[in-house]
């Protein structure tokens, strides 16, 4: 624990050294992280801005905004349009590098017009290696990632928030609903409704951690739903009456067909890419 409290006193050196720092916030566990610890250091120095995209859960959204309320953040919810970028809603394996590359753009804009000095975003240092189109979009526009330039790691950081209480420590992770649809397969606002009333519904029902993946049937272009559940979630969802439920709410949402990934919940989930 002392290597890692001695990470966390040289993350808050490297954000006094920023001057105005805008914060890309998702209010997933890193950029949540990143926000408190920067909020602490430098108060109305830091703003949060996150993105209000089709792509994020409504719910995600709000309990975001709630979260920045409560560490007292200074946050501002910019809408963002990659729907409306073909090389994004066409869904290629870089799909994550036009998502970004919007998201800094508006953020590089507001600093310019309002004197930020330093654009930061929550890529730590597991995330080293990995394929993060997203990473090349920040390279792009010169935004800094101070977890990974201190060598803080996911555990390390989930750690270090529980001791700062924040809720987001034994969050789950999660990626935007664009992830649930294999690469080559178009992003429309459709789509994304349905995957968000779906994972809702899943909720809803008590399931914590799950994916639901979309799938168009060759041939008829029909609607599938492939459903990923933690392993200890599985038995739950073959209760015959369970079962029904889900099967009839799919079915409302747009479904025709809904089928239940024996293999369960796991990175990426044979969409390709590295999605969550």
């Amino acid at each position: 624990m002392t290597q890692t409290l001695e990470k966390l006193e040289a993350l808050k050196s490297k954000l006094h050294g920023m001057g105005r720092v805008l914060l890309a916030y998702s209010g997933g566990v890193d950029s949540s992280f990143l926000l408190k610890v920067a909020h602490d250091c430098l108060g109305a120095n830091c703003l949060g801005i996150i993105a209000d995209s089709p792509s994020i859960p409504r719910r995600e959204l709000d309990d975001a905004v709630r979260l920045a309320k409560e560490i007292g953040a200074h946050l501002r919810i910019v809408k963002t349009g990659e729907l409306e970028n073909g090389d994004y809603a066409d869904n290629p394996p870089n799909r994550c590098y036009f998502c970004k590359h919007e998201l800094f753009d508006q953020m590089t804009q507001i600093a310019q017009a309002e004197k930020w000095d330093t654009l930061v975003y929550g890529e730590m240092a597991d995330d080293v290696g990995d394929f993060r189109p997203g990473a090349a979009a920040a390279v792009e526009f010169a935004v800094r990632a101070p977890l990974k330039e201190v060598g803080m790691t996911k555990v390390e950081i989930r750690a270090l928030s529980k001791q700062l209480d924040l809720p987001t420590a034994d969050k789950p992770a999660m990626a935007c609903l664009s992830s649930r649809i294999p690469h080559g397969e178009p992003v429309t606002q459709e789509v994304l409704g349905m995957i968000e009333m779906a994972e809702e519904f899943l909720s809803s029902l008590g399931f914590h951690e799950f994916r639901v993946r979309h799938h168009r049937m060759s041939g008829n272009g029909m609607a599938l739903a492939r459903l990923e559940l933690a392993p200890d979630e599985l038995a739950r969802a073959t209760d015959p009456v369970m079962r029904g439920e889900i099967a009839a709410a799919f079915k409302g949402f747009g479904y025709v067909y809904i089928a239940l990934d024996m293999e369960g919940y796991r990175r990426g989930g044979g969409m390709g890419g590295g999605n969550v």
